[in-house]
């Protein structure tokens, strides 16, 4: 198996570090990632530049970009043999409920799915314990499954784990995505020049965190495993679309 980590926190971060020694023997491992955090970068693409490659004495190659501009060079440019999949972080921090439309760490995994990888995001609900490795455990209890996994196209697998010792794991559930109520508001400050800037607001707490939930999942001790199906189209919404959108009197069907 040959499999291609990443992540968003950048290529010195000790959730990739983790990751790497966690997975050691399982498989090929290259690591290409940001030279720097770009959390919160979600799904962007460095179009106006061109990006340099830099290889590390570990052996862990970054780039001066996005996520996506890593998983996307790796599996388009950077090495001439294929990848079986693409594991992304562990990050730093949760990646829970809907918010992870932001996160540059589920970003490199859905950018490994797009281009026919199967691919999983792994994060720590982090504590303040550090337990990178359990995190590393389950990942590579999962890619040991010898059965195998069809979650069917565009879709990779969300995974959050407690930030405690495995002994104190609860188990694994499979979970949905939460949803998080309103962001907190900006946060402005004067800079030393006398001129206004603004911090983004803290996330929402978990609105819809209930039984099911990755939120609850965790609260409960229990790794969250979500898959997660990159489709944006509301399927059950586009007949109710089209009743609305017929009853316009002036469209271009009732024209000439």
């Amino acid at each position: 198996m040959r499999i291609l980590l990443s992540n968003d926190d950048g290529v010195h971060s000790p959730g990739l570090i983790a990751l790497f020694e966690g997975l050691k023997g399982l498989g090929e491992l290259e690591v290409v990632a940001p030279d720097r955090d770009h959390s919160g970068a979600s799904n962007a693409l460095t179009l106006n530049r061109p990006l340099t490659v830099e290889e590390h004495p570990n052996g862990f190659r970054s780039v001066d970009g996005t996520p996506t501009d890593c998983v996307h060079l790796a599996v388009n440019g950077l090495f001439s043999e294929p990848f079986d999949r693409v594991v992304s972080g562990i990050n730093t921090h949760a990646n829970l409920g809907d918010d992870i439309i932001y996160s540059g760490t589920v970003a490199a995994a859905t950018e490994g799915r797009h281009l026919g990888l199967p691919a999983i995001a792994v994060s720590l609900v982090n504590d303040g314990h550090f337990h990178y490795e359990t995190a590393a455990r389950v990942i590579r209890m999962l890619l040991e499954n010898e059965r195998p996994l069809a979650l069917g196209p565009r879709s990779i697998l969300n995974v959050n784990v407690p930030d405690v010792p495995w002994e104190e794991l609860a188990g694994i559930r499979v979970t949905r995505l939460g949803h998080r109520e309103r962001a907190e508001g900006a946060v402005p400050m004067t800079c030393p020049r006398g001129k206004e800037r603004y911090w983004i607001g803290a996330a929402g707490v978990g609105g819809d965190a209930g039984p099911g939930t990755d939120f609850n999942a965790i609260r409960e001790g229990y790794v969250s495993v979500t898959p997660v199906h990159i489709d944006m189209t509301r399927h059950e919404a586009l007949s109710r679309l089209r009743d609305w959108v017929d009853t316009l009197e002036d469209s271009p069907e009732g024209r000439g």
